[in-house]
């Protein structure tokens, strides 16, 4: 294994950078950087062609096959990085047992023309909750959505939680953060805009998802708000069983993409 620096001292300023990122979302924005943590994340994004800003890691985990692996890749594309001392790393770490590799990583910036051009696009609304959060990225990512946008009031898809949850689908994904429902119009064009709501007029079989669509998705506590429904032409229902609760966020996301998919499969195969 190559020589790295080693970091003791949770005064390093690599390690303060860290702790901002994880914590604060204004520092994250402002830094225009955010934190990845574990192999098959970091591995991700150099295989997507990120090159993270600073790479942490601890002597275990440098040392393992995968370790080396990751330093050799990290290597070549100049990314700076240090082995922390297993204090540090666990003061660090957001997980409870930690892989022992985290990085920060540049936020990719997402094209205005790409979201006008998007042919599926789901729309968060005031999603509280970062683990569901991560896993509708995920989903999207695995149906063929083009483009999320996270409304006002959605947690930071890049809060170490969600990142962690969305599996990769960060950097895969282009993400419009706090885009205020009055400039969502200009931003969507002419297509059309359907709502997830329990009372929703059309049940998802029943229901077209194929051609220029965005699909809004609402908090589990509040559904889709106000603002969302005033800008939806039409809502839809998921069918269930009688008498059974609402759907998690993530899973009722789950069912409308998916069904998206294959009805946008079958007409592409037609």
């Amino acid at each position: 294994m190559q020589h790295i620096a080693a970091i003791t001292s949770l005064q390093n300023p690599h390690v303060r950078l860290i702790e901002k990122l994880t914590r604060k979302k204004r520092d994250r924005y402002r830094a225009q950087q955010y934190i990845a943590e574990g192999y098959r994340l970091v591995r991700h994004a150099l295989q997507r062609g990120c090159r993270p800003a600073f790479v942490l890691m601890t002597a275990e985990f440098a040392g393992s096959a995968a370790g080396e692996e990751l330093v050799a890749a990290l290597a070549a594309v100049q990314s700076p990085m240090a082995i922390a001392s297993p204090e540090v790393f666990q003061a660090l770490a957001d997980t409870v047992t930690p892989q022992g590799v985290l990085a920060v990583l540049p936020m990719p910036q997402a094209d205005p023309a790409r979201l006008r051009q998007a042919q599926l696009v789901l729309v968060l609304d005031a999603l509280r909750t970062p683990g569901n959060l991560g896993t509708i990225l995920r989903t999207a990512q695995a149906t063929g959505v083009d483009a999320v946008v996270c409304a006002p009031g959605t947690v930071d898809p890049f809060s170490p939680k969600a990142v962690r949850g969305g599996m990769g689908a960060h950097i895969d994904l282009p993400l419009y953060v706090d885009v205020p429902w009055e400039g969502l119009p200009a931003l969507l064009g002419p297509r059309r805009i359907l709502a997830a709501t329990a009372e929703g007029d059309t049940s998802l079989w029943q229901a077209d998802l194929t051609g220029p669509l965005a699909l809004v998705i609402g908090s589990e506590a509040h559904g889709v708000g106000t603002a969302a429904r005033s800008l939806a032409q039409g809502g839809l229902r998921i069918p269930m069983a009688a008498g059974a609760e609402s759907l998690n966020a993530a899973i009722a996301a789950a069912a409308l993409l998916f069904e998206a998919q294959r009805q946008r499969s079958l007409a592409t195969a037609g």
